[in-house]
């Protein structure tokens, strides 16, 4: 057998209008999808808890280590489901999951995400040993807490300025006072 049967070539020597500088998933990559409040919200919910992540592996001995460890796991937590939650609305698989899927999953994930950073962030703040990156990794800990709840709280009001579908009235067909 031919290798040519097998094998394609890799290149082409002329590639088609379709290809380019911003094709594939870089094409249909768009920021249009959140509002730019949410925007801002899911950009400060991932730097915020990279930097509380990256703050806190900058710490290189403790003595108390149940909270640095809780937190670890937190913060690196928070900072992947945050990736997650943007790459959901900046990619094409927005369009192919259901939409109140993304809206729960995004509900769900930022106040859970907001509660346990919350509590991580409390128990560590009891356990730290006063070091300069452990101070900054409790601030930005707080912080990005502090931001995935306010994020929980406007979904909270965005879905209750919503208007609710109105269920229809039963109808009687008998009278009442018979």
């Amino acid at each position: 057998m031919e290798n040519g049967a097998v094998y394609r070539s890799t290149t082409e020597a002329h590639p088609g209008p379709a290809r380019g500088a911003r094709s594939g998933l870089v094409a249909s990559f768009t920021l249009r999808r959140l509002k730019k409040a949410q925007l801002i919200i899911k950009l400060l919910h991932l730097v915020l808890s990279l930097l509380a992540f990256i703050c806190e592996e900058v710490v290189s001995q403790c003595t108390l280590c149940g909270g640095l460890y809780f937190f670890e796991f937190v913060s690196c937590s928070a900072f992947l489901l945050s990736l997650l939650m943007l790459i959901v609305y900046c990619t094409p698989v927005y369009e192919k999951v259901d939409l109140a899927k993304v809206k729960s999953s995004d509900f769900y994930i930022t106040v859970g995400t907001g509660l346990v950073f919350l509590v991580a962030s409390i128990f560590f703040a009891l356990t730290h040993d006063s070091t300069p990156a452990e101070l900054a990794a409790i601030v930005f800990g707080f912080l990005a807490s502090f931001v995935f709840l306010s994020d929980f709280f406007f979904m909270v009001y965005e879905k209750r300025k919503e208007p609710r579908p109105r269920k229809p009235e039963a109808t009687v067909s008998e009278p009442l006072n018979a």
